[in-house]
């Protein structure tokens, strides 16, 4: 089951972010050193914002996989949105929940309005997700080397848009 998260999905959604952090910290632009010690209560708050919405997939009654979508406020960018902190658990990849969360992601942008595009960034060398963003539609159009560091290692991210 997909649905957007609330506040009391806080907890569980702090969880699944630190496991995130720790099983791919190469996919993140934040550290699980920099969020282990953040309140609950800063996502209680972002579930309650109108600035991005949250989904999760909900299995069992545990939140096996987490997606963002961060609306634009600025006028000349209102009609953009873009995807962040997308995770799956390991254990439940390749089952479809990726790509019901992206799909979820991609009808909220749809019908917010205004919105005619929404971005992402992906590692490159992050190839099952790049395979699923293009199966639904997203275009590669940059790369941008050494995007992160993380210790003496760089990552490229490649930049891709979904245009509605």
């Amino acid at each position: 089951m997909i649905r957007r998260l609330v506040a009391q999905d806080a907890e569980k959604y702090l969880t699944l972010r630190l496991e995130a952090l720790q099983n791919s910290p190469e996919s993140f632009g934040s550290t699980y050193e920099e969020e282990k010690d953040q309140p609950v209560d800063k996502y209680r708050t972002r579930f309650q914002s109108r600035d991005s919405i949250t989904f999760g997939s909900i299995e069992d009654g545990e939140l096996v996989g987490i997606i963002t979508l961060v609306k634009e406020h600025r006028i000349k960018l209102r009609h953009r949105t873009t995807i962040v902190a997308m995770y799956v658990s390991p254990s439940k990849r390749g089952l479809g929940i990726g790509k019901a969360l992206v799909n979820e992601a991609i009808t909220m942008a749809k019908e917010l309005d205004g919105v005619e595009q929404v971005y992402l960034t992906v590692v490159t060398t992050n190839k099952s997700a790049k395979k699923l963003y293009i199966s639904l539609g997203f275009e590669i159009f940059g790369t941008e080397k050494q995007a992160l560091k993380l210790d003496d290692s760089y990552f490229d991210e490649d930049l891709m848009v979904l245009f509605l």
